[in-house]
């Protein structure tokens, strides 16, 4: 992630942690996301309390306020948001509660026995949000909305990854064939809950102290929408970042099914229906974030998502738009990648 220089990014940041007790905190960088957001870990000079700066910065278009509201709901329902110990909406800084270092990603490369355990815990955090309605002014993830994101692959991905970087194929054929099932899917009669969209097993921390759901810590929920109950659940076993077992995924989409009282043959619908459209759309997304803003190793997931996407297109309602991805948009070759490499930060636009 490339940041503004230290001066600039650290504007007024002192005040802000003066202010609340944790001026001279040792600093130490986290692993920052695809927005313009950073992320630091301070330990407190005095207790070796541990703490996260959230830095987000409002003139490059970053907003604190969902992430407030959505973590004042979660923690309503006894989830495990992040608790907010200090805010300064105008400058963009959240101090956050720190969950500790256990991502569901890093826990599963020392210990891969526990995935089963720890993907059935993240399920129920799903099946909370199933009991509840979600708050008020989310915005909705509509069928033609999400048929136009899925167009990003058309966009983004099928020109970049070819001989020729010129305008891509037509998108129209896929949202007429895209959007019809999309409709069906939203209409099917499930209550929206609240969709945190990127549910996955690098925003997802393991706090086996905590009981039930609240299991579960909880990351990167910002950009949440009222969706189908189906959406983060594509999201955390269909994961753009690493694999998860075939019979993992069966029994926790099973269990899910089961135990949301959910039509097996709607779910299945709107499970495979999503997830072609989310991983279109990340297909599209990363090829973006490699062309326009230089960030070559999101192509290396690639393979990755176009497995999924073949997975989800395997649905038989799913056979037309099928037929036009094989006919678009092309596999991701090594020599088709390299490519796509090769081409990092060179397109401003397309």
């Amino acid at each position: 992630m490339i940041h503004p220089p230290p001066q600039t990014q650290r504007r007024d940041v002192k005040a802000f942690l003066d202010r609340l007790g944790w001026g001279g905190a040792e600093i130490a960088t986290l692993a920052g996301d695809a927005s313009n957001r950073r992320y630091d870990r301070l330990t407190h000079p005095e207790t070796d309390a541990r703490a996260v700066l959230m830095d987000a910065p409002p003139q490059k278009g970053e907003d604190v306020g969902p992430f407030l509201n959505v973590a004042a709901y979660l923690t309503a329902l006894g989830l495990s948001a992040p608790r907010i110990l200090g805010e300064d909406r105008e400058q963009g800084y959240l101090l956050l509660e720190d969950l500790g270092d256990d991502l569901f990603a890093r826990l599963l490369r020392l210990e891969p026995e526990a995935e089963e355990t720890l993907y059935h815990a993240a399920a129920d955090v799903l099946l909370t949000l199933g009991r509840n309605a979600p708050p008020a002014g989310l915005p909705p993830l509509d069928a033609s909305g999400m048929a136009r994101l899925a167009a990003l692959a058309w966009t983004w991905y099928a020109p970049g990854i070819t001989e020729d970087p010129g305008t891509g194929p037509d998108p129209e054929p896929m949202l007429a064939a895209l959007t019809p099932i999309l409709q069906d899917v939203m209409e099917d009669g499930s209550a929206r809950v609240l969709a945190q969209r990127d549910f996955h097993a690098e925003n997802l921390i393991w706090l086996p102290e905590r009981d039930g759901a609240a299991r579960v810590g909880l990351l990167d929920f910002q950009d949440a929408v009222a969706g189908h109950p189906a959406y983060d659940l594509v999201s955390l076993l269909e994961d753009a970042r690493r694999d998860v077992r075939a019979d993992t995924v069966t029994r926790v989409k099973d269990r899910f099914i089961h135990l949301s009282g959910s039509d097996a043959a709607a779910f299945e619908l709107a499970y495979a229906a999503l997830g072609a459209q989310r991983n279109l759309r990340i297909l599209g997304v990363f090829a973006r974030l490699s062309l326009h803003f230089a960030k070559p190793h999101y192509v290396d997931l690639i393979p990755r998502v176009w497995g999924h996407l073949h997975t989800d297109l395997a649905h038989p309602r799913l056979a037309g738009l099928r037929d036009l991805v094989l006919r678009d948009l092309p596999e991701p070759t090594p020599k088709r990648l390299q490519r796509l490499k090769d081409r990092c930060g060179t397109i401003p636009t397309l």
